[in-house]
């Protein structure tokens, strides 16, 4: 755990559960992890120390991106899943489904800017954030990208060229009362967070949702391992499902396994490569109610009987993808 990870020290915190095979769990007591030297009351007191901080600056991006009609959305994977090929390929087809959208990147690595030189190819805006030995974005990081964001933007007639953070101009907030704007006229923010699994997933950015990809060449078991991201994510993309016919590679075992740790997740099924499932990609991106617009797929025998387009066009790139894989089985 990042918060409080330790690397030195020849005592541990607390002692791990030794299960009868021998195996150790180090994650079994009160805080979750073993820090050396430090107990469980000490770890649970510094990680609600650093978390609440964040959260407090969390708070104030998620009100910041209301104001300016910005739904921001945080994308979490393990490094390879495709997150940035797959901005990529959702820039293209959102540019087709609505042009007038704006969109913008803020791109979270600890080194190089070669992600966010990528989606500036593309023309639209974006902002490297590289953590140095840091695993994971934070709130105050992503606000001062969102204020370098307002800086280097084109103008757009909204008023984001003034600065955010120290000395950031709000008057433009209401000038053109981006709170009261319709829904559908909301800008989009990806927050593509550090290549990780464990340690994005307790950090709250300020987004309107976590979006958990997972590609299907790192294994079907993946939410069970890494439970704590897909138990905080509202979606989980399963990204190259192009790749199906050459992997054995459990669709409806990835989604059982999701809803175990978290039954109200929703699913979609995607390649970035050949365009499967972006058009249902794209309406959950668009539909600023997906909390309840967007009924989540079920490994279920029989639909919902008030399932909607949304939710049936997941479904359908379910069953495809399980076919191909099929296909490639008996072939």
């Amino acid at each position: 755990m990042c918060v409080v990870c330790g690397c030195a020290g020849e005592m541990r915190g607390d002692q791990p559960a030794v299960a009868e095979n021998g195996d150790l769990h180090f994650g079994a007591g009160a805080a979750r992890v073993s820090v050396p030297g430090m107990s469980s009351a000490r770890t649970i007191a510094l990680e609600a120390d650093v978390l609440g901080e964040n959260q407090r600056h969390a708070d104030a991006n998620r009100a910041h991106f209301a104001a300016h009609g910005v739904r921001a959305l945080n994308l979490v994977s393990s490094p390879g899943s495709g997150k940035t090929t797959l901005l990529c390929a959702t820039i293209a087809a959102l540019r087709q489904r609505a042009p007038m959208r704006e969109i913008a990147v803020i791109e979270g690595d600890q080194q190089t800017a070669h992600d966010a030189d990528r989606i500036r190819a593309t023309g639209v805006p974006a902002i490297q954030v590289n953590t140095g030995k840091g695993c994971h974005l934070d709130a105050p990081m992503v606000a001062a990208a969102f204020g370098q964001l307002h800086r280097h933007e084109p103008h757009h007639g909204h008023g984001h060229e003034h600065g955010h953070g120290h000395g950031h101009d709000h008057r433009h907030v209401h000038d053109h009362d981006h709170a009261h704007a319709h829904a559908n006229d909301a800008s989009l923010l990806f927050i593509e967070n550090v290549g990780n699994l464990v340690c994005p997933a307790m950090w709250d950015l300020g987004e309107a949702a976590k979006v958990a990809i997972l590609s299907v060449t790192e294994g079907e078991d993946k939410p069970l391992k890494y439970p704590d991201l897909f138990a905080a994510a509202q979606l989980m993309v399963i990204n190259k499902v192009d790749l199906l016919p050459h992997l054995r590679f459990d669709v409806a075992a990835c989604i059982a396994a999701a809803r175990q740790v978290n039954p109200a997740i929703e699913v979609l099924l995607v390649s970035a490569t050949t365009g499967q499932g972006l058009d249902a990609w794209l309406d959950w991106l668009l539909d600023e109610d997906v909390d309840s617009a967007l009924t989540a797929v079920s490994p279920a025998p029989h639909a919902a009987p008030a399932e909607s387009p949304n939710a049936l066009l997941a479904r359908i790139a379910v069953l495809e993808a399980e076919l191909a894989a099929l296909r490639a089985g008996i072939a």
